[in-house]
């Protein structure tokens, strides 16, 4: 039970953090810098994406033994573009407004090169169980860095927080909009596409900079334990 909260344990903050697809590997860039202009848009797309990535992974991973290698690709597409399809029809229904304003990249998710890239690396060479929580893990990773890109250009920009709350969770999310700064004219670059690049650059140099202090107190701390004599020296 210790070995299998472990192994979810590590799979789960290699998605948040170690191994963020967003910061790390610089997946899925086109709606991250597209739709990231406010916390409503950027939270309703990485729930959407976020949903996708589990329940891919999940469902490939169920049927991981009898697909051939020579069509895996089109499976895989084959897997992702329903369950998509299914978000966007709910969607619409659901959040027609949020649906308007996000369009045409809910059904992009299709071409999201995290979710190919999970199904493919991770979800087909691994348990339901595990590949459950490598989908939930990346996407939250994935959102996350969305809502804060989002977060950032929306202070920035207009001076609030969750504006058009209302959009992604209905008419009780009226009165959320979070006005942190008053100001007459915002800094419009944060809310243009340039902005949303300096926004993720900042966003991968801070990651950087923290993983890297990281490292350095990780050090320093087996050297102190090597020095009292509680570890052999190398």
């Amino acid at each position: 039970m210790n070995d299998r909260l472990t192994a979810y344990h590590k799979i789960f903050m290699d998605g948040i953090w170690h191994n963020n697809h967003a910061l790390v590997a610089l997946l899925g860039l086109c709606p991250l810098l597209a739709v990231s202009n406010n916390v409503v848009n950027a939270l309703g797309l990485g729930m959407a994406t976020t949903f996708v990535l589990a329940m891919s992974n999940v469902s490939i991973s169920l049927i991981r033994a009898w697909i051939t290698a020579e069509i895996r690709i089109p499976v895989y597409v084959t897997v992702i573009a329903a369950l998509v399809t299914a978000v966007d029809v709910i969607m619409e229904v659901i959040m027609p407004s949020l649906h308007s304003v996000l369009g045409i990249f809910i059904p992009l998710i299709v071409t999201n090169c995290i979710i190919l890239a999970r199904a493919e690396g991770f979800a087909s060479k691994n348990s339901v169980d595990r590949s459950l929580i490598d989908g939930l893990s990346i996407g939250l990773g994935f959102t996350l860095a969305l809502v804060f890109l989002g977060g950032m250009r929306e202070l920035l920009g207009n001076g609030t927080l969750f504006a058009q709350a209302n959009m992604l969770f209905g008419s009780v999310a009226d009165n959320w909009t979070l006005h942190i700064m008053q100001m007459d004219y915002g800094v419009l670059l944060a809310i243009l596409p340039p902005g949303a690049f300096i926004g993720l650059g900042l966003m991968i140099a801070a990651t950087n900079m923290i993983k890297a202090r990281q490292k350095k107190q990780q050090h320093t701390i087996s050297v102190a334990i090597t020095d009292i004599g509680l570890a052999p020296k190398a």
